[in-house]
């Protein structure tokens, strides 16, 4: 039996493995009485269908499906959707009948009907402000409230919410002598004008314990009263069909022990509303797509996710849907996509593969020496080969250091190229090149002292020049947690409060720098002095921690980041290695384990955790090796997938059953188009062969690289960065001047190539194919090519005209 503080736990969801007869129902963990206390106790029941032997789901929600009694009657009462509200003292037992006959049963306990247990203004009605809205970012809860009254955000600040209710405009909010005169309670049944409209009924729930408190005397609590210390769904994870529902369960843990239901209480937020909605009541609809969804609930700051895999039918057995893996990456890849019976697509062929490998590992199209070379080799291991020799390219160093050198902000502050800008850089790709670990990599960053002369990294604390800026760059950057809300306000979505981001704050507060001359000055040091920082609401002195960490022990004469590179760097961090293992894996694979890549919180679940969890332990195993984590990923089966579907899973866009195409990076672009054309870009300052990847900073002007989304280098966010297609970057290709000097200039290719009098024109059109796109072209597309120039009294003309198709061309702008 569960004792709870207004109601008790409930549905404990069973795992697909547990053996029922078919067509079985039970009412969850319905072995166990339910005692339900006092009048604000409320129960929600799940009732679950056991389907027996199923190849894709063995347990379907029948919560809603199913009628209920309840015997003797007059103990409590169950609605259509399986919600147990109390009526008097007593036992009775409930029992749920499906359609076919088929029963399931559960005791329940009520006592205390006849107590009026006092109601709790934090406990239990900040709860209901939550979830009416009223005190969301868009009503009261933003930062100067709405007409005249105030809430704190998502009710974090109960006392301060007590005070604007109960204390603010004379009190004219509050009637305790007539409750149902209140204010409060008028403009929420909308009886009295209210801007957000009515926001309860009369008869409601949320209505009844609101006027029950006024009548209490509007109290705030003794002050003793338990908190909630953390959440449950239940069930957390189930396997359903397109369209199937599933009412969800969510139980509060208090700090004294005790348990209860907050179903109707929590607020739910899907993180794909075109996978299934979710309504008030906790009940998810799917939609009709196959694939994996999560629902977040949320209760007092506190945050759980239930999953649901949606599979669709099997014509075959799920071995049959994939090849047999190459590693751990196919493994876990490989089960999902058995598990959701989505078939992958074929291999793509050697072509494809040393183009689209090319691009992600450096940033650059295959030459024509290495198209040649590679298509004609016909050696097993060939595509290793590949990828080991990219990988220990200048090219993958050069494309990986801007990768880098924007995320983490290195960008001139004046219009002249700086020392420290140039130092860092060179840095980073000094890094790349020799494979530095990783882990010492952001340690030698995060530690940075002394000048940029010596030390190139501590340039990072001068272009992120101030603690918050460092806190969260740190965080969004080596960790995956953007905990910039939580400087001013609980994170909506995370559990980081603000003493949390204090105590991460307090990892940095020593450090100082001392002024000086350009190009080796300021000096970055740390003082010496105590690793903390005051809650910004009480001003208590927090010490340096961790996220989820133990605070740290630290001297007043140590540097306080040295200890904050050990924690980040521990192979138990629950954060480090998978945050980058998430970010490279978006880079190849073209969509993050988790989306967006730098955003890891627990309301925003991986679609493949067991690949997460994985693919991190096997980098830490490595010695946190970047080039090893490359290997896995790209000589994966996964990544070697053709883009083009098959039947069965055009739709899937998080389990990876094809390569997802991506439209290449703005410098990427450019320096392709300057292949093709045979036509190098300048940059201002630049040697004259330096391409775009090679660029020290993204403050280079470039009409071209501006509209095709290069990042400003602004923030620590890779969103900056955009890859989506727009209007203007069409008109660019199509019929800019910069795109027609391109194609026109005398030093071009097209020039070029119709001065060639030594080779037919067949040999040219077939390597030109073989330059932008890494394949021989078809017969079909020579023998339309020959025909066009044979058309065309201008050769030199008909020549660019062919080349301006090929870069006008979907095959040459995304990497597929």
């Amino acid at each position: 039996m569960f004792t709870a503080r207004g109601l008790i736990a409930l549905a404990i969801g069973f795992a697909v493995t547990d053996s029922f007869a078919a067509n079985t129902l039970t009412i969850d963990n319905a072995d166990a009485d339910r005692l339900l206390v006092g009048r604000d106790a409320r129960i929600q029941l799940i009732v679950s269908r056991h389907l027996g032997d199923s190849s894709l789901t063995a347990i379907e929600d029948a919560t809603s499906q199913v009628t209920y009694e309840v015997e003797p009657s007059g103990i409590a009462s169950v609605d259509p959707g399986g919600l147990v509200i109390p009526i008097a003292d007593g036992h009775a037992t409930i029992k749920a009948a499906g359609s076919d006959g088929e029963t399931a049963t559960a005791v329940i306990k009520v006592i205390g009907m006849n107590e009026n247990q006092p109601v709790s203004f934090p406990s239990q009605i900040v709860p209901i402000f939550t979830k009416l809205g009223c005190n969301g970012g868009g009503c009261h809860g933003k930062a100067a409230g709405q007409n005249g009254f105030k809430l704190s955000l998502l009710g974090f600040e109960p006392r301060e919410d007590y005070g604007h209710l109960v204390e603010e405009s004379r009190g004219r909010r509050i009637s305790p002598a007539i409750p149902e005169r209140s204010l409060l309670l008028l403009k929420s049944i909308n009886a009295s004008p209210h801007g957000g409209g009515q926001r309860m009924e009369v008869d409601s729930h949320e209505y009844r314990l609101m006027r029950r408190w006024i009548a209490q005397g509007a109290k705030y609590g003794d002050g003793n009263e338990p908190t909630v210390t953390s959440i449950e769904v239940l069930p957390s994870h189930r396997r359903l069909l397109p369209g199937a529902t599933q009412q969800l369960s969510v139980v509060a843990n208090y700090s004294d022990g005790t348990r209860e239901d907050v179903t109707r209480a929590a607020v739910y937020a899907t993180n794909d509303t075109e996978m299934a909605d979710v309504d008030a009541k906790g009940r998810v609809q799917l939609n009709s797509l196959v694939g994996d969804v999560a629902v977040m609930a949320r209760y007092q700051g506190n945050v759980t996710v239930f999953r649901a895999d949606i599979p669709q039918q099997l014509e075959t057995s799920p071995e049959s849907l994939t090849p047999e893996p190459a590693n751990l990456v196919d493994t876990h890849v490989f089960a999902k996509l058995q598990s959701l019976g989505i078939p992958a697509s074929p291999m793509c062929d050697d072509a494809t593969f040393l183009r689209r490998a090319t691009l992600d590992i450096t940033g650059r199209l295959p030459t024509l020496a290495e198209t040649r070379s590679f298509l004609d080799d016909s050696s097993a291991d060939k595509r290793p080969t590949l990828v080991e020799r990219l990988l220990r390219s200048s090219d993958h160093a050069n494309y990986f250091a801007g990768k880098w050198n924007t995320i983490l902000r290195n960008k001139r502050q004046r219009s002249e190229l700086q020392f420290a800008t140039v130092a860092f850089y060179q840095w980073i790709r000094d890094s790349i090149a020799e494979n530095k670990p990783y882990d010492q990599f952001v340690r030698e960053i995060i530690t940075a002292s002394g000048s940029v002369a010596n030390h190139p990294p501590v340039a990072w604390y001068q272009q992120v020049a101030d603690t918050s800026s460092r806190v969260e760059d740190a965080a969004q950057l080596f960790l995956g947690q953007r905990v910039a809300c939580a400087r001013c306000h609980h994170h909506p979505y995370e559990k980081w409060s603000q003493a949390d981001y204090a105590k991460l704050s307090a990892f940095f507060v020593t450090v100082s720098k001392k002024g000086g001359g350009e190009p080796l000055e300021p000096d970055f040091f740390a003082r010496v002095g105590a690793a903390t920082s005051p809650h910004p609401k009480n001003g208590q002195a927090l010490p340096a921690a961790g996220l989820d960490a133990a605070p740290a022990t630290i001297a007043a004469t140590e540097d306080a980041r040295f200890v904050l590179a050990d924690w980040m760097t521990d192979p138990s961090n629950p954060f480090f290695a998978k945050s980058l293992v998430n970010r490279y894996w978006k880079h190849f694979m073209g969509r993050g384990l988790i989306e967006p890549e730098d955003d890891m919180r627990i309301t925003n679940p991986p679609s493949n955790p067991e690949l997460l969890d994985a693919l991190a332990a096997e980098f830490v195993d490595s010695g946190y090796d970047l080039r090893s984590l490359v290997r896995s990923i790209v000589l994966s089966k996964t990544y070697g997938f053709s883009s083009d579907p098959v039947p069965g899973n055009l739709g899937d866009r998080r389990s990876y059953s094809r390569y997802y195409p991506k439209r290449m990076q703005a410098e990427v672009l450019l320096d392709a188009v300057d292949d093709v054309t045979g036509n190098q870009t300048a940059f201002a300052g630049m040697p004259a062969e330096t391409r775009a990847v090679e660029l020290p900073d993204t403050q280079f002007k470039s009409y071209f690289l501006s509209v095709f989304g290069m990042p400003a280098g602004d923030t620590a966010c890779e969103c900056e960065r955009s890859q989506e297609a727009n209007l203007a970057q069409s008109l660019h290709l199509i019929n800019s001047d910069e795109m027609q000097e391109k194609l026109a200039a005398d030093s071009a290719l097209a020039a070029r190539l119709a001065a060639d009098t030594e080779s037919d024109d067949q040999q040219q059109l077939s390597e030109l194919y073989l330059i932008a796109f890494s394949r021989p072209a078809t017969s079909t597309e020579l023998q339309t090519m020959l025909r066009y120039l044979d058309q065309k009294d201008n050769r030199r003309q008909a020549y660019e005209d062919i080349l301006w198709s090929l870069i006008n061309s979907k095959e040459f702008l995304f990497n597929h």
